[in-house]
Parts: structure tokens; sequence; C-alpha cells
């Protein structure tokens, strides 16, 4: 199949786990056999748009208002013409027989149109992955107000998404209970987040991050990821304060998000001479850091009412990293997880428990080996790219993904 892959952040520039499963998956169905173009903006381009290759994957880029890590406004308006830039750049690429099938990622939710037009042109069918139940989980988190003319606003396009979807993937049993409560008459199932299996090993001219930062005999707790309101990162932090006794263990944090300010304030208001903070690195960069870490760290927002899978877990398992995290109560991401003793899950704001379990890591080598050993086992059984692109190859090739 000629298969189009649609997604609002992509590789190389992309530090994010959206764009790292992408291309994973679009390196499987390529392995597969099919011909496979990925679509995405790119706020660089100084043309209308580039077409590209990575990795044998076709990389169709158009040009593109930032889309992270700007103010909410802005953000909102870029993200709302994603599919009238993407269709004026590529339109008259697309013929009849150019695409046999459409697999797009959201968030963002402003993909509909574009797909719409493909559906079309093509008369093909579509799979939407989708990973983020968005505004919903920014109504828990108390940043938009139920019924305002904004969130009238973002459910106009959330359907017009799901409404051009032949098949919806969600990423766990309990967001398809939920989804399905909310949303009727759309199919839909379970498709679990992703990731390759290989590890990487450091060439030998690569710099030790534990030299670098004079770790060498720390245990290093790790968060890599968004750092932002839908984390409740603060929870995070209160763990890294409860730990400052223990001279041995260390907390780092990676990455960018709307709570960055947030977690560096709190580490010098609290002394924190435990933790570091480093802004994103490149995919490359991040896989070696996984293999010099301890222990991977997640959290949640306890005022989520949607079960999110964090994407940044399956890192933590492709390095045989046990997990440490909490999350909103009835996700069951902790039934998952401690059932298969791939680490300790608990409910955000149970800092109690996270700290003796924290504890329980830090003090027993063998329990995180252990540990880390159940996870990446769970990874392979559970959320190999394998099965992800399995399924969405048979949804698609039924022609109507029913």
């Amino acid at each position: 199949m000629k298969l189009a892959l649609i997604i609002d952040d992509y590789l190389p520039h992309s530090t994010r786990v959206g764009a790292k499963m992408f291309h994973e998956l679009g390196l499987e169905l390529l392995s597969r056999g099919h011909d496979v173009t990925v679509i995405t903006p790119d706020i660089t381009l100084q043309v209308i748009y580039s077409v590209s290759m990575i990795d044998g994957i076709k990389v169709w880029r158009f040009k593109s208002g930032p889309l992270k890590d700007v103010g909410k406004a802005k953000r909102a308006i870029n993200e709302t013409l994603l599919s009238f830039r993407a269709w004026r750049a590529f339109k008259h690429l697309i013929q009849h027989d150019t695409f046999d099938g459409i697999v797009y990622y959201s968030p963002s939710i402003f993909w509909g149109d574009l797909v719409k037009k493909i559906k079309q042109r093509c008369q093909c069918p579509s799979y939407l992955v989708l990973r983020d139940m968005f505004p919903q989980w920014v109504i828990d988190a108390g940043m938009l107000k139920a019924g305002s003319p904004i969130e009238k606003y973002f459910r106009y396009f959330e359907k017009k998404s799901y409404q051009q979807a032949d098949r919806i993937g969600l990423m766990s049993d309990k967001n398809l209970e939920i989804f399905r409560q909310a949303n009727k008459n759309y199919p839909c199932e379970v498709l679990r987040n992703w990731a390759s299996m290989t590890p990487v090993s450091a060439s030998d001219d690569y710099r030790s991050l534990r030299q670098k930062y004079d770790l060498k005999d720390k245990v290093i707790f790790f968060y890599g990821g968004n750092i932002g309101h839908a984390q409740d990162m603060a929870n995070l932090m209160r763990l890294a304060r409860d730990m400052m006794r223990y001279h041995d263990a260390h907390f780092l944090f990676i990455g960018q998000g709307d709570e960055v300010d947030l977690i560096k304030s709190l580490a010098v208001e609290w002394n924190l001479t435990n933790f570091i903070h480093l802004p994103s690195v490149t995919q490359e960069e991040f896989k070696l850091i996984l293999s010099e870490v301890d222990v991977g760290l997640f959290s949640l927002s306890s005022r989520h009412s949607s079960h999110n899978f964090p994407g940044k877990l399956l890192g933590y398992m492709v390095h045989s990293i046990p997990i440490l995290g909490s999350v909103n109560g009835g996700n069951d991401l902790m039934d998952i997880i401690n059932k298969h003793r791939a680490g300790f899950i608990h409910v955000n704001g149970e800092d109690d428990k996270l700290f003796e379990s924290a504890q329980l890591l830090l003090s027993d080598s063998v329990l995180r080996k252990q540990l880390g050993q159940n996870a990446n086992v769970l990874l392979k059984s559970q959320f190999s790219v394998e099965s992800a692109a399995h399924t969405i190859e048979v949804r698609l090739e039924a022609g109507e993904c029913i």
C-alpha cells in the first residue's frame, strides 16, 4: 500500500515521543513492503513545501508557524491552519492513486480537513492514532472552562477529526471506555503505544553523562519528556526534595514545556543539590542517556479523567529501566506496571508511598535489575511496533477499517 502518515512533529528536528513513535511505525511499515510518505509541518521552511527522505521514508514538509513552546493563542492559530497549509502545499502532488491509506496522529486535533480532502481524492480509508483527548484534559486541569466559546471551538475540530477516521486507536482499555461514553458510533479499539526493541550502545568517543555532571557513583532517577501541566511536575519535585537526605540519589530531568520555570523555581526555593534540569536533546542523545540511568520517572496530573500511557515509558522499557511514577486515580496503567512487576506506580498525591518506593529502588540494585528486566518483557509482549503496524495494516487493507 501507498500510505500517508500525518503528524504535527517529526524527525530530525523533533525531540518528542510522538515523532519517534511515528518514525518507528513508518520504518516498520516500510519493512513490510509498503510505500510510506510522512506529511508534517516545518517552521524553518522558507518555501511553501519541501520533499526529502529519511531512512527510506519520503517526508513532505510544508511551511508553518510555530506549534510548540509558544503562546497559547499563536499555537491555536497555527494549529487551526495546519490542514489549509498542508493542502495548499501538496494538492498538486496528490492524484487519485497517490495514497491507498492514511494514518494520522492526534494531537493535533486539526487534521480533519486535510484527511477529508485526501480521502475524497484518493478514495482511501484512514486510521486515527488518538493519544490525547484534547480539549478534555485541559478542562480537567482547570485551564479551560467547560461550555466556553473556546471549548466549543476546539470541540468542533475534535469532532471533525474523529468523523474522518474509519477506525480510531486509543492507548488503553480505560481510555477506550471513556471515549465510547463521550463519543457514540465511532469504530474504535485499543492500539497501545509502541517502540522498537533495540537499545543503543555508546560509541568510543561518547562522553558519558555521568562524567560530564560528576554523577559517577549516583543512582540516577531520570525524567525525560514534556514538562507541562498535564504531568504535574511539582509531584516529582517533592520526591526529589524528600530524597535529599540520600547523598547517592540524583534526579535528572530533560525536556521542555509549560512547567520548566516551575521546576527551576522549586529547585532554588528548596535548595535542591540533587537535581539537574537540561533542555531537550536529539533522539539519539536521548537513547544514549537512557543507557546510563537507573530509574525511569513519570507523573500524570491527578485531575485527568482520561487514562494516558506516557510514551516515555516505552523508552525506559527498551533499556530495561525500572519505572517509578504517579497516575490519576483509576488509571489502568497502574495495574499493568504493578501486575507485571515492571516498577512501582501510585496514585498522584500518595507522596509517602512514592517516597517509600524510591527508597527501595535506591537501596536495592538487584531489585532495580529485576524490575527493569520485567519492564522489557512487558514491552515485548504488549507494546511492540510490529504489533501496532500489523493492527493498522490489517484495518487499512480491509478497505474501510471496520
